[in-house]
């Protein structure tokens, strides 16, 4: 496990966990928070990484912005280049919601790319009652994910969404523990990695990326990982995926 004071990385196997630890502040982000969530993941997956969880420590997931310093152009571009570049690593990333996600922790959460979360857990993006603005990508994003419905008593009414409500409508994508979200990180580390960047990039890409997307494309057809599929089911055994 590596740990500085505001974040822990632990791995277990394929999966890497990165915990946010900033209790007494109900792991708000700050812009120390944001550049190491950003270059912790990225670390992840230069070692290696099939699978991250984004979790948080006590009691909360993520509070939301630290108030004390997020009006400054340089918190706004570390939370979106941390939060942007979750949707650009070639890896599933699985927020593990364990309370309360509110604001940017929302954010984070949507930019992960699955969701587990608690009975704890709650969602919110209350801009409306304090004057400020999320970003556009935010705001498509939770209408993709939840529905308009719902993203509609998010961002209009600032309303809140409990754990129910959110599985119910789909921004949460299974309901469970911490520990739960590892244990499905696991079972989604036994897939095809090359597969699973091709798909990860369709679904949160342009039609500026589809030069890049006809190449992955082909990258997978063209891959080992496609022979020892084959050559799995010819010998009835569950193939071992190298990512190649």
């Amino acid at each position: 496990m590596s740990s500085d004071a505001i974040l822990d990385t632990s791995r277990d196997g394929a999966v890497a966990v990165l915990t946010l630890r900033r209790p007494e502040r109900r792991n708000a982000l700050d812009l120390a928070l944001c550049r190491a969530i950003d270059a912790a993941a990225q670390a992840a997956v230069d070692d290696g990484a099939r699978v991250l969880v984004i979790t948080g420590d006590g009691t909360a997931f993520c509070a939301g912005a630290d108030l004390g310093g997020v009006y400054g152009d340089e918190f706004l571009e570390a939370l979106y280049g941390m939060l942007h570049g979750l949707t650009r690593l070639p890896v599933p990333v699985i927020a593990a919601v364990n309370g309360p996600a509110i604001g940017a922790g929302t954010q984070l959460a949507i930019a992960c790319d699955l969701r587990v979360a608690d009975a704890t857990a709650r969602f919110a993006i209350p801009t409306a009652k304090n004057g400020m603005a999320v970003d556009a990508w935010t705001i498509r994003t939770l209408g993709k994910l939840a529905g308009m419905g719902p993203a509609r008593r998010l961002m209009l009414a600032a309303d809140a969404l409990d754990s129910d409500a959110a599985l119910a409508c789909g921004l949460v994508d299974r309901a469970g523990t911490v520990e739960d979200a590892v244990a499905w990180a696991h079972e989604i580390a036994t897939l095809a990695p090359l597969t699973l960047a091709y798909n990860k990039l369709v679904l949160n890409g342009s039609r500026a990326d589809d030069a890049t997307i006809d190449a992955e494309f082909s990258r997978v057809w063209a891959s080992e990982d496609v022979k020892e599929a084959a050559r799995a089911r010819a010998e009835k055994r569950p193939p071992v995926f190298q990512g190649r």
